[in-house]
């Protein structure tokens, strides 16, 4: 396993939090918002860890997460 694909997890459920988001509103918002910012800062703070430690620029490995997480479980014999 790459360290690129352990990040894709920590993507994914962070995206998994967003998507809840939608037709929320008030506290229930709120508080979903706060779960989502949470995910979303451990992803963040993995993919500048990775970038700081392999030399690669956190743009570049942020856009690689994203990009793997979104078609990673895509059958490419589709």
């Amino acid at each position: 396993m790459t360290d690129i694909e352990r990040l894709i997890p920590l993507e994914r459920t962070a995206e998994e939090e967003r998507a809840k988001l939608a037709g929320l509103s008030g506290a229930e918002y709120e508080d979903q918002w706060r779960i989502w910012r949470h995910a979303s800062d451990r992803v963040q703070a993995a993919i500048a860890e990775h970038a700081a430690t392999s030399g690669e620029s956190r743009h570049d490995v942020e856009v690689a997460v994203k990009k793997a997480a979104r078609h990673a479980d895509e059958d490419p014999c589709e």
